[in-house]
């Protein structure tokens, strides 16, 4: 079996191929039959719904395990720790925040924020003291499209592969739109929900009738934050009980939770279609020339590929909830109607190397590439962020 080159690559984007598609079978790292933990949603419930299982053709209760979103997430994060390591350099925003009034550190860059290049993070944040959605850079949102996707691929490509809607932007929702390219998901197949159980043990055997315990009046350093004296609290904690406190036993509970399944697939899509509807004039013409069209979309594809192969050496999905591939993972090429789709190799390494030869070519075209590209966060979204971290220290978080 033979990997993807460039020459191939570049072949089925200018030619009539839909889509390279990645179908991976997994088992529980645990092995068959371990039970593992999907998502929950809204009420704690998982998404759950009857498949056609493709190996059969019967009806199967399914159980998704990794949703469309979240992978995209976690392709996004394997660029980025690629960019990180120094094997590949994508264009990047990247806002810091790491002011000294803020409680917690961080950072992050246009490969974390959910709405990309187009997040409010950015939007609120300044660029060589402007800010970003009226500087230079920031105003290519506002006249981004399918027909004129030049300076977009140059400051975030990934967004033209994973997509973008910038509803946050001057415009609302009629901001720029651009329909995802890769999709990706990881459904489990006779899936069947169990129990979860729970308990606790507490070392010190504090009774649950041993006190009532009372919320301290004021913050102290050298007590807890409740206490036994009824005259120092303001108010009874809930019950009262040790268990407010997180002290004593838990009592032994069954409630439903988790899933064993007979097999789970991944199915990735990139699909070249999507990336045939982008056009990329250069110099501020109106029209785009056929060849720089190809070497952009050429990157893109190489982008969607290295990103669904990255992503494919972590599956460590959330807690009790690791997969292990059953097989080699292949790339197939959809290309014409009723004929065997091609199937090519494609390791985390070849796929970086074909990344590179990709952006390669784009610059020699005359594509715009950018590197990071710095921001800093307004003084306004520096005080909301301190605001909101100094909430969370002392009543443990609220919602947005």
């Amino acid at each position: 079996m033979t990997t993807i080159d460039l020459k191939t690559l570049r072949a089925a984007v200018s030619g009539t191929a839909a889509a390279f598609r990645c179908v991976t079978k997994y088992q529980p790292a645990g092995g068959p039959g371990d039970k593992v933990f999907p998502p929950t949603y809204e009420g704690g419930k998982y998404a759950t719904e009857e498949r056609i299982d493709p190996a059969t053709g019967e009806v199967r209760q399914c159980v998704l395990l990794d949703s469309v979103q979240s992978q995209a997430n976690r392709m996004e994060l394997a660029l980025l720790e690629a960019h990180r390591a120094g094997t590949v350099r994508l264009p990047l925003l990247v806002a810091r925040f790491d002011q000294e009034q803020l409680i917690k550190k961080f950072t992050v860059t246009s490969l974390e924020a959910p709405h990309r290049v187009a997040d409010a993070l950015f939007r609120d944040s300044l660029l060589a003291g402007t800010i970003f959605r009226k500087s230079e850079k920031g105003r290519i949102l506002d006249t981004a499209e399918a027909r004129n996707a030049t300076d977009l691929f140059g400051l975030c490509p990934t967004a033209l592969v994973f997509g973008l809607w910038d509803s946050t932007g001057p415009r609302g929702g009629l901001g720029c739109k651009f329909q995802r390219a890769v999709v990706s998901e990881i459904v489990g197949y006779d899936a069947r929900l169990g129990n979860r159980t729970s308990s606790r043990i507490d070392p010190a055997e504090i009774m649950r009738s041993a006190a009532t315990l009372h919320e301290r009046k004021s913050e102290s350093n050298i007590a807890p934050r409740w206490t036994l004296d009824e005259t120092e609290g303001k108010k009874k904690l809930k019950t009262g009980r040790p268990s407010e406190a997180n002290h004593g036993n838990v009592t032994p509970t069954i409630t439903e939770g988790g899933f064993t399944f007979l097999s789970a697939r991944q199915m990735t899509t990139l699909s070249l279609a999507v990336l045939r509807r982008l056009r990329f004039p250069l110099n501020g013409s109106a029209d785009s020339n056929h060849e720089t069209d190809i070497a952009a979309r050429t990157t893109l594809a190489a982008l969607g590929l290295a990103a669904g192969t990255l992503a494919r050496v972590d599956t460590d999905l959330r807690s009790r909830c690791q997969l292990f591939a059953v097989e080699a993972s292949e790339w197939e090429l959809l290309d014409r109607p009723g004929e065997t789709p091609r199937e090519f190799e494609l390791g985390p390494e070849d796929a970086l190397k074909l990344l590179e030869a990709a952006i390669a070519e784009a610059k020699n075209a005359g594509l715009p590439w950018e590197d990071e590209i710095e921001l800093t966060p307004s003084p306004d979204l520096v005080e909301l962020v301190r605001r909101s971290q100094e909430l969370a220290s002392t009543s443990g978080g609220e919602e947005g």
